[in-house]
C-alpha cells in the first residue's frame, strides 16, 4: 500500500508541481486549497501518512492548521512538513511550537523534497 501525502496550498501551481514530483516517486496524493478544506477532508476520514502545508493561506494559516490537526484523534504523530516562502527563524519556531515536523523554503527542488519526504516517512 502506498503512503498518501496530503498537500495543502492555495497556489494551484505549487500543488501541481509538488503533486507531479511526489506522484512520480510513487506516492498517492490528496490536495486541498485551504486550511478549512484540509480540515474538512481529514474530518471526513482522510488518513494521510504525511501532510505538507503552506503557511500563508486565506482563512486559517498553516500554523493554525497544524495546531488544529494536532488536536484531532489519530493525528498527534502524523508528520507535518511546512513548505513556505518564509525563511525567518521566528516563523520556524512558531511552526515547531505548533508541532510541525520540518520546514522547507520555496521554491523547493524536487530532489530536496523527495529527500526530506523519505527521511520523514518510515517506508518512504
Amino acid at each position: 500500500m502506498t503512503t498518501t501525502i496530503f498537500l495543502i496550498d492555495d497556489s494551484a501551481t505549487v500543488l501541481m508541481s509538488m503533486e507531479a514530483i511526489l506522484h512520480k516517486a510513487g506516492f498517492t496524493i490528496a490536495t486541498a486549497k485551504s486550511g478549512e478544506d484540509a480540515l474538512a477532508q481529514l474530518e471526513k476520514g482522510l488518513k494521510p501518512g504525511l501532510l505538507i502545508t503552506d503557511i500563508h493561506m486565506p482563512g486559517i494559516s498553516g500554523i493554525d492548521l497544524i495546531r488544529k490537526v494536532r488536536t484531532m484523534a489519530g493525528f498527534q504523530f502524523t508528520p507535518i512538513l511546512v513548505v513556505s516562502t518564509e525563511s525567518q527563524q521566528s516563523k520556524r519556531d512558531e511552526a515547531r511550537a505548533a508541532k510541525a515536523t520540518g520546514w522547507l523554503v520555496k521554491p523547493v527542488q524536487p530532489d530536496d523534497l523527495l529527500k526530506v519526504v523519505k527521511q520523514i516517512l518510515p517506508n518512504g
